[in-house]
């Protein structure tokens, strides 16, 4: 792939980050970027007085530095600043952490020499991956620890992955074939001012929680099904009285699972229910809303995706470098927040349909817990117990972590993103999701079971035989741990997504 600053879809970061896709900077971006870094060596050349090229950092902007410690003054905020905390971000993290990094220098905006975005190029097309604690970063002048773990291994200290194994910086660039780099004027500074980490995370995640918007129409459908549900409620002419596209997607959607249903068939006649319970009846309109709250978020990433994100910004054309506050992560940080809570109202819809499903009070004439010999056999009880905790776990984490503020820097970083936490927080919200919709696939499959000869909607069908492909039919009480964990699996590797892909 080619970088010029360009705006990266998710789907294009994920393709970099879980694939081998090699990146370089574009042709048509070097002239920018080597007109910018002579904007910054002119300053030095003449004693100019520039924050970040010839002054202390943050509180110590008013401290001027002499122009033989400006590389030892690049040098020592990378050292200074690499003080994350907890386990490293995982490889492709790190890969979608490099791209975007290197994307957003490739704007020309920054001051720095191609070369140096050529090397960070370097690390991902070799296999380099720096070790990047997960944590410390507040998201204010962007995620300074992070990005310090990463220009340290530009640097050839820290340490590195390479080839499965964790090594000193020095020596993965070694087997890589690749040189350490020596930071100039503002180099250190555009490395670190920027929401990469969070954008990686955050994105990454992102991502997966858009597949689970479609994933929740397929629960939802096998569990209305399982439940002789009545599809009326999607019916088109409904959605177009109110029409959100999310929400008239998702009816789309659900009517493209449904059709050319026996179950339905089966008791359309003489069926005295007028409509289904919210959480099956208000798919459309929750499962949309949803959806929107998503592309919304997904906007606002490909928009950081390329923009310029550290301080000061070179002007070349005017030769002006201005301070201001482009690093500060709130638009990613709000956004996360936003994810994270519409993402934990799907888990919650889902899980009432799974309570549905087992609970013999209302689960329309299934055996209680959906078990062979209820009694002897608890069948799925403590699947729909595993759900109700994943969920808890979820709306603890779904508080904006964007509401709370604390001063850094000796107060002049007075006010913070926090979005770091944020992407952190929307992760394992995300995973946890999975594994509640896995449930519910699950626990419809199951109940199908006791519908049969009867064959339901045909997209629903086809959701019904993969799952059996992974998990087959519980005849009778046994641990269901492993089969949670290899249909999450399934959901997050896209071996649904052939259900999905139409609407």
């Amino acid at each position: 792939m080619q970088l010029a600053g360009q705006p990266l879809s998710l789907s294009e970061i994920a393709k970099v980050a879980l694939g081998d896709e090699a990146i370089e900077v574009a042709p048509s971006a070097h002239a920018r970027i080597q007109d910018s870094r002579r904007v910054i060596e002119e300053i030095v050349s003449r004693g100019g007085v520039v924050y970040g090229v010839s002054t202390g950092f943050g509180k110590l902007a008013e401290v001027q530095i002499p122009a033989g410690e400006l590389r030892q003054l690049q040098l020592n905020l990378v050292r200074s600043h690499a003080c994350g905390i907890g386990r490293p971000l995982s490889v492709p993290e790190v890969r979608a952490m490099i791209l975007l990094r290197a994307n957003v220098l490739a704007l020309g905006l920054s001051g720095i020499r191609l070369e140096v975005i050529e090397l960070l190029c370097g690390l991902l097309n070799r296999g380099v991956y720096p070790v990047i604690p997960e944590k410390g970063s507040v998201g204010a002048s962007g995620d300074l620890a992070p990005l310090a773990h990463l220009s340290l291994t530009l640097l050839g200290e820290g340490e590195a992955f390479f080839e499965g194994a964790r090594l000193p910086s020095r020596e993965a660039l070694d087997r890589a074939g690749l040189r350490p780099a020596v930071l100039e004027a503002k180099e250190g500074l555009a490395l670190l001012n920027g929401t990469q980490a969070m954008h990686a995370v955050g994105g990454l995640a992102l991502l997966r929680a858009k597949r689970l918007t479609r994933i929740a129409d397929i629960a939802g459908a096998m569990s209305l099904e399982a439940l002789k549900g009545t599809p009326t409620a999607f019916d088109a002419r409904i959605h177009a009285a109110r029409p959100h596209p999310g929400q008239q997607a998702v009816a789309e959607h659900l009517r493209h699972l449904l059709r050319d249903s026996e179950i339905r068939q089966s008791h359309l006649d003489g069926d005295p229910r007028v409509q289904d319970a919210y959480s099956l009846r208000c798919m459309p309109q929750v499962h949309g809303a949803i959806r929107g709250a998503l592309d919304h978020c997904e906007d606002v990433f490909k928009i950081e995706s390329a923009s310029a994100t550290d301080n000061p910004l070179v002007f070349a054309e005017t030769g002006d470098v201005l301070s201001g506050g482009n690093f500060h992560g709130a638009p990613l940080a709000l956004a996360l927040d936003y994810a994270a809570i519409a993402l934990t109202d799907l888990m919650s819809i889902s899980e009432r349909r799974t309570d549905r499903l087992v609970n013999p009070d209302l689960n329309e004439g299934l055996p209680p817990f959906l078990a062979p010999h209820a009694g002897t056999h608890s069948g799925f009880m403590i699947l729909h117990v595993a759900s109700v905790s994943l969920l808890n776990e979820a709306k603890v984490l779904a508080h904006p972590s964007s509401v709370d503020n604390l001063p850094t820097s000796g107060g002049k970083e007075d006010h913070v993103s926090m979005g770091m936490t944020g992407a952190l927080k929307l992760r394992t919200i995300v995973e946890n999701a999975e594994y509640l919709m896995a449930i519910e696939l699950l626990a419809g499959a199951e109940a199908l079971e006791f519908r049969r000869p009867l064959k339901s909607g045909a997209g629903v069908e086809q959701a019904y035989e993969r799952v059996r492909s992974i998990s087959p039919a519980v005849n009778e009480d046994r641990s269901l741990s492993v089969d949670i964990e290899r249909v999450a699996l399934a959901i997050r590797t896209g071996e649904f997504d052939s259900e999905t892909e139409e609407i």
